[in-house]
């Protein structure tokens, strides 16, 4: 067994050269674009499972010579290959989707996702006034494909007009949350997994919601109250009233490495700066 392993790396040694390097590189850059990408879904949890299992299998053929197990390794390449295009398609899609993204276009000026921000900010507290319940989710760096999969695709570029529509009473999707990426609505009426934590008898469901999205992801969620009117920021599984547009204005800032145009110091109070 032993000079096997001393053959086996005798033989990488001698190959090891410019070209090998550059393709470990690649392939390593690839794979963690890929587990970036799926962090914070539940393909990751199958995934971690799922590689574990194969591994702990290939170390038993190998380490007890099981030849029948390890022919049969052998041939099922291909359809370990197949099975995880299959059982890993939303991922697939995203990939794919945020490779369409690439580009000068998806990259947003600083004064863009500024002007962004503050259009919702502004269409929240509009709907406010007229107590009309909306949760919007601003997506980070954690995906939430599993989560736009539970609503209706959009794909549309946000507006005040296309926000206040959805969340109107008459709207088919006004119970649902947003799920806005960049300057893009993503999806509507997307169901969000409720905290099974303690709240205060003071929030509704859609404060639920949002704490348990993002007890699990880095998401930002906005939520309006439908009952008190009331616009709160939920983020790390705290919900922070707004006392103004602002106070949440200046928050969000923070939380997209926005600088604040007077320069002065803004708090994180959610202390969930350090943690996307």
């Amino acid at each position: 067994m032993i000079e096997i392993i001393t053959d086996t790396i005798d033989t990488i040694i001698g190959r090891f050269g410019l070209v090998a390097i550059v393709d470990i590189v690649l392939v390593t850059i690839s794979l963690y674009w890929l587990l970036l990408i799926i962090s914070g879904t539940t393909a990751m949890t199958v995934l971690r499972g799922a590689g574990l299992f194969i591994v702990l299998v290939f170390l038993i053929s190998r380490i007890f010579e099981l030849t029948v197990l390890n022919w049969l390794l052998s041939k099922s390449v291909g359809g370990l290959v197949l099975g995880l295009v299959i059982l890993f398609q939303a991922e697939i899609r995203r990939v794919f989707e945020r490779i369409g993204r690439t580009g000068l276009h998806s990259v947003l000026r600083v004064s863009d996702r500024k002007s962004v921000i503050e259009n919702i900010i502004r269409t929240s507290f509009n709907l406010s006034k007229s107590r009309v319940g909306a949760l919007i989710v601003l997506e980070r760096e954690t995906g939430l494909a599993d989560i736009t999969d539970t609503g209706i695709y959009i794909h549309s570029k946000i507006t005040s007009e296309l926000l206040g529509s959805i969340f109107t009473d008459n709207s088919p999707l006004h119970d649902g949350a947003v799920i806005i990426h960049g300057e893009s609505i993503i999806a509507a009426g997307c169901t969000l997994p409720l905290t099974s934590s303690t709240i205060s008898s003071g929030l509704g469901m859609r404060h639920r919601a949002a704490i348990g999205l993002t007890e699990n992801t880095d998401a930002v969620v906005i939520v309006v109250s439908e009952e008190t009117g009331r616009v709160s920021l939920v983020s790390n599984g705290k919900v922070f009233p707004a006392v103004d547009e602002t106070a949440i204005l200046r928050q969000l800032f923070y939380f997209f490495d926005l600088k604040i145009d007077d320069e002065t110091e803004v708090e994180d109070p959610l202390g969930v700066k350090n943690e996307s």
